[in-house]
C-alpha cells in the first residue's frame, strides 16, 4: 500500500516563506507533488504533519494558516481514497499512478472518487454553494463508511437505509438527514447520466422531503441590542455582528452572496448582484448604513466588499466554509450574552428582515422580490406590475423601524 507525507522546503532566502510538497511512496519509489501552500519554518510541524499557529500571529495570518491546514487535510483524504481505490482494484500500480490520479482527478469506479470530481467541477464552474453542500454530505457518508469505498453497485436501498439509521442515531433532525440524502442522490443521478451506473433508485426508501420548521427571527428591540452591543474592535466577533447587520440592511442577503460581493457590484446608487442559489439578479438601493459597514472593512488590494474570502483563487469554497462556521459561532455566543430567546445565526438576519417588513405592512410580493424568492406564487402573480421602487420603499420602511 502506498503512503503519503507532507514535506516542507525552506526558502534559500532568509525571511522568505518556504513551500509544502507531497511525497508519495510505493515500493520504495518516491514521487513528489508540488502545492501552492506557503509557510514560514516556525509554522510547520514536520513530526505532527500539521500547521503551527504561533502565539504572535495576527488574525489575518491565523485565518490563512487555518485555510492551509484544512486544505492539507482535504488533500490527505483525497490521496487516501485514491490509494484505497487502487488497492481495491487488486491490480499492480506505481507511485506515479497515485500522483496522476491526484493531479488529473480521473474518474474511477467508486462513488467517493466520482463525488470528488463533481465537487471540483462545481467549484470550477463557480457554484461554491452547491460544492459546499456536496462536500458536507460526502464527509458525512465517509464518516459512516469508516474508510470503506463504495462501488456504484454497492449503492443500494439497503445501504442507504443503513446510512439513514446511522444518521438518526446521531440525533440529527429529519431535515438534516434529508439534506444529505438529496445531495448524494444528486451526485448519484449525475453518475447515471454519464453512464457509470444504471438507475437503481437507491434513495427511494429513505426520507428526502422537507419538513416545516419554525423560522427564527429577532424583533426590532432585539435587533437594536445586537446593533449596540459593545464588541472588541478589529475582532472576528465584531465582524460577525457587522455581517449580520449588513445582511439585514440588504433585505436579508445570504452569507454566500455577501462573501462574493465585489466592489464592481456597486453601480451608482444601487448594489446589483446575482444570487448564488438561483442566479436571479437583485437590485438594492445603496443606503448610508451599508456604506458605513463597507468602509470599516475596506481593503485596497481585495476585489471584494468584505474580505471573507481573504485569498482569491485559493480554494475559495474552503475559505467560505471556514468563515461561515466562525461567524455563526460568534453570533451564537453574542445571542447568548444578550439573552435572546432563540439561537442567533447569520440566517436569522434574513428571517428577521422579512418578519419586520411584514409588521410594517410591506406587501408580501415586495418582501418576496426583495429576498429573491422567485419561486413563490405571490411573486409570480405580482411580477406584472412590480418595479424596483417598491423594493426600495420596502427596505427603507424596515430600516426606519429599527432606527
Amino acid at each position: 500500500m502506498a503512503t503519503t507525507r507532507f514535506k516542507f522546503r525552506a526558502s534559500s532566502v532568509s525571511g522568505k516563506q518556504g513551500t509544502l510538497f507531497i511525497q508519495v511512496i510505493h515500493q520504495r519509489v518516491v514521487r513528489q507533488v508540488s502545492t501552492k501552500y506557503k509557510l514560514y519554518p516556525k509554522e510547520w510541524d514536520a513530526t505532527g504533519q500539521s500547521v503551527v499557529f504561533p502565539k504572535d500571529t495576527f488574525p489575518p495570518r491565523s485565518q490563512y494558516l487555518q485555510d492551509v491546514q484544512e486544505a492539507l487535510q482535504h488533500d490527505a483524504a483525497r490521496l487516501q481514497l485514491i490509494i484505497l481505490s487502487l488497492d481495491h482494484s487488486r491490480k499492480a500500480y506505481q507511485a506515479r499512478d497515485v500522483v496522476e490520479r491526484f493531479l488529473k482527478k480521473e474518474p474511477s469506479d467508486d462513488f467517493q472518487q466520482f463525488a470528488e470530481r463533481i465537487i471540483d467541477q462545481k467549484k470550477e464552474e463557480g457554484h461554491l454553494s452547491i460544492a459546499a453542500k456536496y462536500r458536507s454530505s460526502l464527509n458525512s457518508l465517509n464518516r459512516y463508511l469508516e474508510g470503506r469505498l463504495l462501488a456504484f453497485d454497492d449503492i443500494t436501498s439497503s445501504q442507504m437505509l443503513g446510512y439513514e439509521t446511522y444518521l438518526n442515531k446521531q440525533g440529527l433532525c429529519s431535515n438534516t438527514t434529508s439534506f444529505y440524502m438529496r445531495n448524494l442522490r444528486a451526485i448519484y443521478n449525475q453518475a447515471v447520466k454519464q453512464g457509470l451506473t444504471p438507475q437503481n433508485h437507491p434513495f427511494s426508501t429513505v426520507y428526502t422531503g422537507i419538513a416545516k420548521t419554525v423560522k427564527r427571527a429577532v424583533n426590532a428591540k432585539e435587533f437594536q441590542q445586537i446593533k449596540s452591543a459593545t464588541l472588541p474592535p478589529d475582532s472576528f466577533a465584531a465582524l460577525s455582528r457587522d455581517i449580520f447587520l449588513f445582511s439585514f440592511y440588504t433585505c436579508g442577503m445570504s452569507l454566500i452572496d455577501i462573501a462574493n460581493l465585489k466592489k464592481t457590484d456597486l453601480q451608482g446608487d444601487y448594489l446589483v448582484y446575482c444570487r448564488q442559489k438561483t442566479g436571479q439578479q437583485i437590485r438594492i438601493h445603496w443606503e448610508p448604513c451599508m456604506q458605513e459597514l463597507v468602509n470599516k472593512y475596506h481593503k485596497d488590494d481585495s476585489p471584494y466588499l468584505f474580505s471573507l474570502i481573504a485569498f482569491p483563487g485559493m480554494d475559495e469554497e474552503r475559505q467560505y466554509q471556514n468563515r461561515i462556521h466562525l461567524i455563526n459561532h460568534h453570533l451564537k455566543k453574542l445571542g447568548e450574552e444578550l439573552g435572546l430567546s432563540s439561537k442567533l445565526t447569520s440566517y436569522v438576519a434574513r428571517h428577521s428582515w422579512a418578519s419586520i417588513a411584514k409588521s410594517q405592512n410591506v406587501p408580501v410580493a415586495a418582501i418576496s422580490e426583495a429576498m429573491g424568492h422567485t419561486s413563490e406564487r405571490t411573486t409570480r402573480i405580482y411580477l406584472k406590475w412590480f418595479d424596483n421602487t417598491l423594493v426600495d420603499n420596502a427596505n427603507q420602511k424596515v430600516l426606519s423601524a429599527i432606527a
